[in-house]
């Protein structure tokens, strides 16, 4: 059964009360990046089909954690039985970013479901966050790089799955959400900060900025300062982040990004609904957009069209 236009925005009201109840943002996008994320449009395999719903593909060592994200959207899945898991997980990640503060993103729905475990792919194709890299491509992803630039690391992750340089940096920039834990991943230096001390949710982790559950460009501005010699302590900078100020192309988007948060916002969208569709399937075929459902930018759409 197809879901209809109605149905969806029934879901993405349902995904937005969702965020605003329980502050989880950060593992929505986290979830849906990690469904599509691992693409590889050289094998055709892997992408936004749901895949990670399946014990097998949760059990990565990437994946940590995601279990908790499926378990918030099950009673959401329950009550829109037509909307596919694949769907409802993306859904979840562009409502994330809008309620927080982003852009809207440019959605469409339609996605189908993989049908069973055997459409999990290898394992080692998400990205690192410290040396020594996985390949992250290939016929063996997971074996380590003799390559130890994090630059080229990003750059055979996310061209693997059709992207680009100015994609890469724009999606970086999502790191302005969330936090990441020093028992989890082993990435942090400290266990918890004045940031993050308090919650909300779990308290600890570390957190790439202060403000951790809102989306804005204060992510780039931060790693403009740290490379300017004024450094946050206790903000979380992994050298997959700094080196987007230290390679020279990613550098020009970066820059941007930290000046005008406008073209943040813009390249960011495009980029977002780009990684939601690698490796989907859509029925039907050229998917299903939603109408604008955000009640103060219709009215500023209209107040502008007045002018």
């Amino acid at each position: 059964m197809v879901a209809s236009a109605a149905s969806f925005q029934k879901c993405f009201a349902d995904c937005r009360d969702l965020v605003k109840r329980k502050n989880c943002a950060p593992i929505l996008v986290r979830l849906a990046w990690h469904d599509s994320g691992n693409y590889d449009k050289n094998y055709g395999t892997g992408g936004a089909n749901a895949s990670i719903r399946f014990d097998k593909e949760l059990a990565h060592g990437g994946n940590a954690g995601l279990r908790n994200a499926i378990s918030l959207l099950e009673p959401i899945k329950e009550r829109h039985p037509e909307v596919s898991y694949a769907d409802l997980f993306q859904m979840a990640s562009a409502c994330a970013i809008e309620t927080t503060g982003g852009p809207k993103i440019p959605m469409r729905y339609g996605r189908i479901d993989a049908e069973s475990d055997s459409a999990v792919p290898i394992e080692g194709r998400l990205p690192g966050g410290a040396a020594p890299f996985g390949q992250a491509d290939g016929s063996s992803p997971g074996r380590k790089s003799s390559d130890i630039s994090p630059a080229a690391h990003l750059r055979r992750v996310f061209y693997r799955m059709g992207l680009s340089d100015k994609e890469i940096v724009a999606l970086s920039g999502a790191h302005t959400l969330g936090r990441a834990y020093k028992d989890r991943s082993g990435l942090p230096q400290l266990s918890q900060t004045k940031y993050t001390d308090r919650g909300p949710g779990t308290p600890g982790g570390m957190s790439w900025t202060p403000e951790w559950l809102k989306f804005d460009n204060s992510y780039f501005l931060l790693l403009k300062e740290a490379k300017a010699g004024n450094p946050d302590p206790e903000l979380l900078r992994l050298i997959t982040d700094t080196i987007l100020f230290d390679d020279d192309e990613f550098a020009k988007f970066a820059e941007l990004y930290a000046e005008d948060e406008q073209a943040f916002f813009d390249d960011y969208a495009q980029a977002h609904a780009k990684l939601s569709e690698c490796g989907a399937t859509f029925d039907p075929p050229e998917g299903i957009s939603l109408p604008d459902m955000n009640p103060l930018r219709k009215v500023l759409s209209k107040a502008k069209s007045i002018f």
